[in-house]
């Protein structure tokens, strides 16, 4: 059967049979993946944790009928345990993979894969806040699917902005005339740190305060659940920034604990 080779990240895993697992990853080139990893869940298995949920390898595979097989796997980033290490990365994470999960299918789709990549790589490092690094990755991801919001020029008629009446049905802020009856009006700030998420300004979006983020992390919500029609199920666990927390605070809960943030 034929073989191919590609770069991947785990985005999850399902158990097969006594030893065997799924294995669903977003890869370079081919696009999302479906394989079958034999003998993973055995103690012996030479790749198990290679094959983990976060971790990126370059895997090797032969083509079967319906599901492809995993033949070997190099690691090329770590970032499932560093990860799993944080309570508030973890989630933001299953957060990301499950989005990646929605939005990509067969056919490849590299800057899916790149950001996908170098946002749980920079959750790995705690570069920026979870919470942060979610919603920029939510909001790019998003845009690269073809749904980029507006938050400076109507994004119904195309007003020059700013505009601060933002609804999420219409793409992002509108203008006066554009704006539906009751449409919510939002603060300059809030709206300036979207703008800062979306476009990768973290010195911006890292003053933000608490109250600012709060709002932002509801509209990025909103907005992601309105494009993907169903709920992110990972949404409703992950667990809010605080920019007065202790970075020996972020560990102390473990995934598995039974912790829950609010959504």
């Amino acid at each position: 059967m034929p073989t191919y080779r590609d770069e991947a990240v785990v985005l999850r895993t399902h158990k097969l049979g006594e030893a065997d697992r799924i294995v669903t990853m977003l890869s370079r080139q081919h696009g999302k993946i479906r394989a079958v990893a034999k003998g993973v869940r055995r103690t012996s298995s030479k790749f198990g944790a290679r094959l983990e949920p976060f971790m990126v390898a370059d895997v090797q595979l032969y083509e079967g009928r319906s599901l492809d097989v995993v033949t070997q796997v190099e690691s090329l980033g770590s970032y499932g345990a560093l990860i799993a290490d944080d309570y508030a990365s973890y989630t933001a994470a299953n957060a990301m993979v499950e989005t990646a999960d929605r939005l990509t299918d067969a056919e490849a789709s590299l800057q899916q894969y790149l950001l996908l990549v170098g946002a749980l790589r920079s959750l790995s490092r705690h570069e920026h806040g979870p919470g942060l690094t979610l919603d920029s990755y939510l909001l790019r991801a998003l845009s690269l699917a073809g749904w980029a919001p507006s938050f400076q020029d109507c994004a119904r008629c195309g007003t020059p902005g700013p505009h601060d009446r933002l609804v999420v049905q219409l793409g992002g802020v509108v203008c006066a005339d554009c704006a539906p009856p009751g449409a919510p009006h939002l603060d300059m700030a809030t709206i300036d740190l979207l703008a800062a998420l979306l476009t990768g300004d973290w010195e911006a979006a890292e003053a933000a305060d608490d109250g600012t983020r709060s709002k932002a992390n509801g509209v990025v919500a909103a907005y992601t659940q309105w494009h993907l029609d169903r709920g992110l199920r990972s949404l409703q666990h992950v667990q809010h920034d605080r920019r007065d927390e202790r970075p020996d605070d972020r560990s102390a809960a473990r995934p598995g604990a039974g912790a829950e943030g609010g959504a």
